[in-house]
């Protein structure tokens, strides 16, 4: 799945717009190295999101095409 649809639909990004700019503005790393949108993800993958003063580290558990809001937070974990 790319990087700014999964990003959407597990609703760590609201649109999917906004998370292809914050991957061209290289904000967005995954397994430490930066990411374009279009970058594939899967599933054991760890994203680091640069937004603000405190980055987002988040490890993939699940890649679903459709999914409601109440289990979109079933997709990631949150690493300290």
């Amino acid at each position: 799945m790319r990087l700014d649809k999964y990003m959407k639909i597990s609703r760590i990004i609201k649109r999917r717009t906004v998370a292809k700019e914050a991957c061209d503005k290289g904000r967005v790393f995954v397994n430490g190295k930066v990411a374009k949108a279009g970058t594939e993800v899967e599933v054991g993958d760890q994203l680091e999101i640069h937004f603000g003063d405190k980055p987002l580290k988040v490890e993939i558990t699940q890649l679903q095409e459709h999914v409601k809001k109440d289990e979109a937070k079933e997709m990631f974990r949150l690493i300290d």
